[in-house]
Order: C-alpha cells, then sequence, then structure tokens
C-alpha cells in the first residue's frame, strides 16, 4: 500500500521522534530501528542517504545538549579515518554486496550480551585510543553503504572506559564529522537529491525532538540501567540485521 505525502511526512517525524528518544537513552542504535520501515515506505535504494541525512540533522541539538561531555581525544582519532571511510563508501554504495557483511554484524551485535553478561560487566576487552583510527575508516565506509552502523561502536566506547553523556556526546562528536563527509559524497555522486532532501530533513526535526525528550530520561538512568538498555537495543540490532538477510 503506498502512503500519501502527508502520512509519509507523519510517519516519518514520529519515526525520526521515538528512534532518536531511544537511541539516547541507550547510547545509540535507533537509527537502525528506522530501516526496515523506510525500506518499506520508500524502497531499499534510498535508506542510506535518507536515514543519514536524517540523523545528521538531528546531531547538531544532540552536540548542544551533551557539548560539555565530548571527549575531544577520542574525536581526534576517530574523525579523520571517518572522513576517508565515507567517502570509500559512497564510492562503494553500488559496487558491492554486504549481505555476510551485515551477516557479522548482526551476529557481533548479539554477542554483547554475553561480553558484558547483560550490562553488569562494565568492560569485556581492552581498548586504546590508537584503535579508533582503523576503526572509525571501517565503520564510516559501511555505514555509508548500510545506513547504521552506530550500535557497533558502543562496545568499542564502553571498553574505553566512557559512559552515559561522555559516551553519547563523543559518538555524536563522531557521527557529526562523518555525517558532514557522507553527504557531500551522496550528493557529489548524485545518490541524495529531489524528495529525498525533504524526507530527510522532516526525520531530522522529528530526531531533534526526540534528543530533548531522550536526555530528560537519560538523566534519571544508573550506569548499569544505561548499560542494559544499550545491549538490548545493540541485540534488537542484530537481529533486524539478521532477520533481513536470512528473511530476503
Amino acid at each position: 500500500m503506498e502512503l500519501s505525502e502527508p502520512l509519509l511526512l507523519l510517519l516519518l517525524f514520529g519515526l525520526g521522534t521515538l528512534a532518536f528518544v531511544i537511541s539516547t537513552i541507550s547510547g545509540g542504535g535507533g537509527a537502525l530501528i528506522m530501516v526496515p520501515v523506510i525500506n518499506f515506505a520508500l524502497g531499499v535504494s534510498n535508506t542510506a542517504p535518507i536515514l543519514n541525512l536524517g540523523t545528521f540533522i538531528g546531531r547538531p541539538s544532540r552536540l548542544v545538549i551533551f557539548r560539555k561531555h565530548i571527549q575531544w581525544k577520542v574525536v581526534q582519532w576517530y574523525a579523520p579515518a571517518a572522513i576517508l571511510g565515507a567517502w570509500t563508501g559512497s564510492w562503494l554504495f553500488k559496487e558491492i554486496n554486504l549481505e555476510r557483511l551485515q551477516l557479522l554484524v548482526g551476529v557481533f551485535l548479539i554477542s554483547t550480551v554475553f561480553q558484558f553478561r547483560f550490562g553488569k560487566k562494565s568492560q569485556s576487552f581492552p581498548m586504546k585510543l590508537p584503535y579508533f583510527l582503523p576503526l572509525g575508516f571501517l565503520v564510516s565506509v559501511f555505514g555509508t553503504m548500510i545506513g547504521a552502523m552506530g550500535p557497533v561502536l558502543n562496545p568499542f566506547y564502553l571498553n574505553l572506559g566512557l559512559d552515559k553523556e561522555d559516551l553519547i556526546a563523543t559518538k555524536t562528536a563522531n557521527a557529526f564529522i562523518m555525517g558532514l563527509a557522507q553527504l557531500g559524497s551522496y550528493t557529489f555522486l548524485g545518490l541524495l537529491s529531489g524528495k529525498l532532501w525533504l524526507y530527510g530533513l522532516v526525520l531530522g526535526l522529528g530526531a531533534t525532538l526526540g534528543n530533548i525528550l531522550g536526555k530528560r530520561f537519560l538523566k534519571g538512568m544508573s550506569s548499569v540501567r544505561f548499560r542494559q538498555w544499550m545491549i538490548g537495543l545493540m541485540v534488537i540490532s542484530g537481529v533486524i540485521l539478521l532477520a533481513r538477510q536470512l528473511g530476503g
């Protein structure tokens, strides 16, 4: 069933709001939940550009809200490689079949429930700042093609010792810089045009409202509860990725 334009815009706004409330209280993952809905409403080929545009528009409000918590030393290692990865991912967008990769990502996300013992464990493997250089490139490449890879980063931030506001702020700063490169590359290569800009804008406005609402919930959460929400969303994201591939 094809949706009317007003109903589609309302759906995108509500979807952005809900996804970013969830994303704020669980350290990310809301974008991946939006993937199957946008696939259904606008087609698989349009999902990644719309999703990355919408989440990019929603990030400035989150940066303002959490600006005091950004860990710039992490950004310095992650962001330069992420910019290169965004352009590489856009170039490869139509050339590579990512089914096997998405299966591996799905399995990794589901495994975090065991790595962190259902949120009771704060760290599961040693993580150092230089590791964010190759990580930034790889996540940016695949995120540019898939449209949502944020949950994959959460275990690495947790294992570096970031928690709650610090994690969300630093991850958002990295994602914003990467988003600039993604949108530039999408536009340059003709992957983002016409009504896709409108759909991404409406999604982003909903995401902005979601950030404001989400911070209110986050303030009263304990670190353990935050990790439990984060791990729960990572597992759900992993299941969605596996279902998309195995079911298709």
